[in-house]
């Protein structure tokens, strides 16, 4: 099982990263723009989150067409052997991913909604595929089923493509895709913290450090 950061937030990320649960870290503009983190410091964010345990650093190119994609690919690339370059799914992106994978770069396409849109991801040599559960649920689609289906390419076609799934806001989903063979994850600092919220687990724990307690206080 590979748990991924989704986060640009200093403090929040490097506790969590330490703690050696964590793969890596996933970035995207909008995560970026959310944490303050600006274009040109992007290095500094590979850095610390590196220094911090993240053995994976996932940076998203930008750019309407093939040529920026890969110009900026090209210079996420040159971060650093642990980051890979995240690119949309579009056309100008798969494109893109194709030239940078053949120039060694490690590519995550992104943005995915739909099962056809991991058989170019494979054609381009792609080594993630992060297709968004919550937001297909959101525009009406069975995210669930469109994840197995992709799950099923992969293990059909016997493709080194590794699904990493964003857009996670509930454990159960995590625990439902994971029976369906999917072992990565990247989810945000509160959606982790799910993990550990069960009122069982909470009332369990009280009644044995009471009891912990009260041995400790006897004669």
């Amino acid at each position: 099982m590979h748990f991924y950061l989704d986060t640009a937030d200093r403090a929040q990320a490097e506790p969590l990263l330490r703690s050696g649960l964590f793969a890596g870290l996933t970035t995207n503009p909008s995560i970026l723009a959310g944490a303050g983190v600006l274009n040109r410091s992007i290095p500094e964010l590979v850095d610390w989150a590196s220094a911090a345990g993240a053995g994976t650093v996932f940076v998203q190119s930008w750019g309407s067409s093939k040529a920026e994609l890969e110009d900026r690919g090209a210079w996420i690339q040159s971060l650093g052997s642990n980051v890979v370059v995240k690119v949309p799914a579009t056309a100008a992106g798969i494109a893109a991913s194709r030239t940078l994978t053949s120039g060694g770069a490690r590519v995550l396409v992104t943005a995915v909604y739909a099962r056809e849109q991991a058989l170019p991801a494979m054609a381009a040599g792609a080594e993630f595929l992060a297709p968004y559960l919550g937001r297909m649920h959101d525009a009406g689609r069975d995210g669930t089923a469109e994840i197995a289906a992709i799950q099923q390419f992969i293990t059909a076609g016997g493709s080194p493509l590794k699904l990493l799934v964003a857009s996670l806001r509930e454990t159960a989903q995590i625990a439902s895709l994971a029976g369906l063979g999917v072992s990565h994850f990247t989810l945000a600092p509160g959606t982790w913290q799910k993990f550990f919220a069960d009122p069982l687990t909470a009332a369990a724990v009280e009644v044995f450090e009471a009891e912990s307690a009260r041995m400790e206080g006897a004669a």
